[in-house]
């Protein structure tokens, strides 16, 4: 059963003014939920909801949109992977593993590989977790911040494609050289107030239109 007294009580929307870290804790003991919940309030994070049920952690974190994921392996339902696989392609979040011991360390390599950013091994110490937490926090702001890099890259080298594809067609069909062929389509855009690439586009499909 999931529990969400924050959102009833309307205190998420002041922990977002505070910037405070919002937090969805995965946890099937209720004992050890409060008493992870109690340190998370005492070092300044807000936990906006728990549940003791894999099954619906994907759902939760869904609706929640957490900057932290704190999930333990041995919650009954979804299999730690499987909901740390999903939370990173559905709703991306700092994810922490709580692993049960040694015997569970292949279902940690997976999770690892499916976008987990930290994991301990249980019985864990407070001072640990603030660690593991802040580690998750910090490789996963480098992982989007390289995931961005990486699709303004793509996109970079796309619109050169386009580009240069344009250039190709403008240089064969009006005769001209590449330089001024780069130039008009410069133009273009300036006039247009449109990216290049669009107007690449626009160009490819007139030319090769009167091509057919």
């Amino acid at each position: 059963m999931v529990k969400n007294k924050y959102l009833i009580s309307g205190m998420v929307f002041a922990s977002r003014n505070r910037g405070m870290k919002r937090v969805v804790v995965i946890e099937g003991k209720p004992g050890e939920f409060a008493e992870l919940e109690g340190f998370l309030r005492e070092k300044g994070y807000m936990v906006v909801a728990e549940c003791g049920d894999g099954n619906e952690a994907v759902e939760l974190c869904r609706k929640e949109r957490p900057d932290i994921v704190i999930m333990d392996t041995s919650t009954p339902g979804v299999k730690s992977v499987l909901a740390s696989r999903c939370m990173t392609r559905d709703c991306p979040s700092a994810i922490v593993l709580l692993a049960e011991g040694c015997r569970e360390e292949e279902e940690i390599k997976e999770a690892i590989a499916a976008g987990v950013m930290a994991y301990l091994t249980k019985p864990v110490r407070k001072e640990e977790l603030l660690g593991a937490i802040e580690l998750a926090i910090s490789r996963f702001r480098e992982f989007e911040r390289l995931k961005r890099e990486n699709e303004d890259l793509k996109k970079t080298l796309e619109a050169r494609k386009l580009i240069e594809k344009a250039k190709g067609l403008l240089m064969e069909k009006e005769g001209i050289t590449e330089a001024e062929a780069f130039s008009r389509i410069r133009k273009i855009s300036m006039d247009k107030r449109k990216p290049m690439k669009d107007v690449a586009e626009v160009i490819i499909l007139a030319l090769e239109k009167r091509a057919n």
